[in-house]
């Protein structure tokens, strides 16, 4: 895989930016495997097997297969559980493709573009002129259109797109799937279908065939509690990111006819949010550079009995719109947020202990949409467009699981896991 995924960029001339003119100069064909805009680990895995798979089983293609992560390189530090797992099956990020790096439209237009669609099946509309070079869709939610005739369409309702992806290499020649291409899918079916639990109505018996199967054809596999733990734990990691980085990282934006407000899922403790260096200008640098009116914080963390909380901060320099938000938020009612006012060590930024740990975010939106006096029943102002963030599967969305996240370091636990195989006890020096 790490071989693949080095000549594949090596393929693109070794440029950050592909051009049109330089691909029709090599007059070669290049077949892109391409994820989702939210380029969360299924999108991500998805493209990255698939187009090792189509690469190795081509005959004697005259393409290149280059899998493309649909977002910014910069964007790729807040997928924390992406960037975990390609470090620990040794792919580099710097042999990445990412969206900005490769001209898709000039490709197209010189008539070098074939596109392949993992884990979605529908372009934005700013995308609507490649629609014509896609060649094969896989996704595992319902179709929304008809493909043109001679598109490959395989839209299957399983718990993770890698399912799809582990079922057609199955199909394949023996021999093809890697370890390291096997450890990805397997981790990432498990953490799609939040470790193959019923009770999170996520997965189905042909996740757990293809689980069983990875697990039987590479049985040094991690257990399946352990890569998950692991992966759920990446996921909530956010000590190597910058502020600006963890406001983006799950940030929603509601609108009204004046103002933008910003609601950012933070995973961390208020109290730890508060004491980063520097932060009141960072918010103010943030919300500015983005003309948002304010930002509401919503954290949420883990004592030692893995039991979640959640705080909340409200900031804005408008004290008008400040004590809007704060008021709509401490008497809502349906459902009540039982919030307790905490010490702001800024008379801009008011704070709260949220007593109703059960409030997530996605319930407290609409009590900030009517704050700003958003869409009621005959419709209005509609959410500002951002970049999807990372599916969380957690508290965020409120999985049946939420209950279950640990604090764990990811490396801690891959680490005692190889310990224990050695025979070292837990705890015993390295």
């Amino acid at each position: 895989m790490q071989r693949f995924v080095e000549g594949s960029r090596a393929a693109l001339q070794h440029q950050r930016i592909v051009t049109e003119q330089e691909n029709i100069r090599h007059h070669r064909e290049i077949h892109v495997v391409m994820g989702n805009e939210a380029c969360d680990l299924d999108s991500t895995v998805s493209a990255l097997a698939l187009a090792y798979f189509l690469a190795k089983t081509a005959p004697a293609p005259k393409a290149a297969f280059v899998p493309v992560l649909n977002i910014p390189r910069a964007d790729f530090a807040l997928r924390t559980e992406t960037t975990f797992l390609l470090r620990e099956q040794g792919v580099p990020a710097a042999a990445l493709v990412f969206r900005d790096e490769i001209d898709l439209g000039g490709l197209h237009r010189a008539g070098l573009l074939a596109l392949t669609l993992v884990d979605h099946h529908v372009l934005p509309g700013a995308d609507a002129a490649l629609e014509e070079a896609v060649v094969e869709v896989l996704d595992h939610r319902p179709l929304e259109r008809d493909r043109a005739p001679g598109c490959r369409v395989t839209a299957e309702p399983v718990g993770s797109c890698a399912t799809l992806v582990t079922e057609r290499i199955a199909q394949g020649p023996p021999g093809v799937l890697d370890g390291p291409t096997a450890a990805l899918l397997h981790g990432t079916i498990l953490l799609d279908c939040v470790n193959l639990s019923p009770a999170a109505g996520k997965v189905t018996p042909r996740d757990v065939a293809c689980v069983s199967l990875l697990e039987q054809r590479f049985p040094e596999l991690p257990a399946r509690d352990t890569i998950f733990q692991a992966l759920q734990a990446a996921k909530f990691d956010v000590s190597g990111l910058t502020t600006e980085q963890m406001l983006r990282k799950d940030l929603k934006v509601l609108s009204s006819d004046e103002l933008l407000l910003a609601v950012s899922a933070i995973y961390v403790d208020l109290e730890t949010f508060l004491r980063r260096p520097g932060l009141l200008p960072e918010l103010e640098g943030f919300c500015r550079a983005r003309g948002y009116a304010g930002l509401v914080a919503m954290t949420i963390s883990f004592n030692e009995r893995n039991e979640p909380a959640r705080q909340l901060a409200v900031y804005s320099q408008r004290e008008t719109l400040r004590s809007a938000v704060c008021r709509a938020l401490e008497e809502e009612t349906s459902p009540s947020l039982q919030l307790q006012p905490l010490a702001s060590p800024w008379p801009c930024v008011a704070t709260y202990a949220q007593g109703n740990a059960l409030a997530s975010r996605k319930k407290v939106l609409p009590v900030l949409r009517a704050a700003l006096g958003g869409p009621g029943p005959a419709g209005g102002p509609e959410d500002e467009v951002v970049p999807p963030p990372t599916p969380m599967n957690s508290l965020v969305e409120e999985c049946p699981l939420a209950q279950a996240v640990p604090p764990l370091c990811p490396q801690d636990v891959l680490e005692r896991v190889s310990r224990i195989a050695a025979g070292q006890p837990p705890g015993s020096p390295k």
